[in-house]
């Protein structure tokens, strides 16, 4: 699943005419790009869902005959569900028995999406300095989430689920790339239509497992902003 529905405020004003998902680095679209690592992976169902000018990206598509692959919309031109809700909108369109890979549509990176587990839910890391961090114990079995400028804290660490004496959680950076198990799909039933996947996993690892995955020798770039641009550029050149 690729999310592409956001408003990308921190791109305008070119946001301002377009979805972020059509803001093009390198000549071609960032959904293009992430398509086309989804593609190369073996990867052939796609759901998109859309918001912000959706039609535009759903017109993208039709021009290009979903790029050969089995592409769906999930449609959120009437509500942005933000990321949780968006899952639990989009799971109809899935095999139920199968995880789900979500991809960011404006995360650009080396990873190799052909080494990520399956069998568990998985949240792709890696040590990259940021404000915020996921909080991982030795067996990378997510704890927590923490803000190092405002000390806020989220999750087991939080609620005091967690509790062992003496020991170092480790702190690495989310990618925006994670690994949706069906296990988990139950648990949507009890949130709300519209709320942040984080939140849902902070609130699941404390009686559901769910690793992380560290990314060793991951180049990734958010491109978020406006003066990530011509980084952007520089960074699908050299991939």
């Amino acid at each position: 699943m690729i999310f592409a529905a956001g408003l990308g405020t921190r791109l305008k004003p070119l946001t301002d005419t377009m979805p972020k998902a059509l803001v093009r680095v390198g000549g071609q679209p960032l959904l293009w790009h992430v398509i086309q690592k989804l593609k190369l992976a073996g990867y052939e169902r796609i759901v998109v869902n859309v918001h912000h000018f959706a039609e535009q990206i759903v017109d993208y598509l039709k021009v290009n005959d979903n790029f050969g692959l089995d592409i769906r919309i999930s449609d959120e031109s009437c509500l942005l569900l933000e990321t949780g809700g968006g899952i639990k909108k989009a799971l109809p369109l899935f095999d139920p028995s199968e995880p789900i890979l979500i991809h960011n549509v404006d995360i650009l990176s080396n990873l190799d999406l052909n080494a990520l587990p399956t069998d568990a839910p998985l949240l792709v890391v890696s040590q990259r300095q940021t404000k915020r961090y996921l909080l991982f114990d030795d067996d990378l079995r997510l704890q927590g989430w923490t803000n190092i400028e405002t000390g806020e804290l989220k999750g087991p660490v939080a609620s005091g689920q967690w509790a062992m004496v003496n020991v170092q959680l480790r702190k690495l950076a989310f990618s925006g790339i994670h690994m949706f198990h069906p296990s988990l799909a139950p648990l949507l039933d009890d949130w709300p239509e519209r709320f942040p996947i984080m939140d849902f996993y902070l609130k699941a690892c404390g009686d559901h497992l769910i690793r992380g995955y560290e990314a060793h020798n991951l180049r990734l770039l958010d491109v978020g902003k406006l003066d990530t641009l011509d980084k952007a550029n520089a960074f699908v050149d050299a991939l």
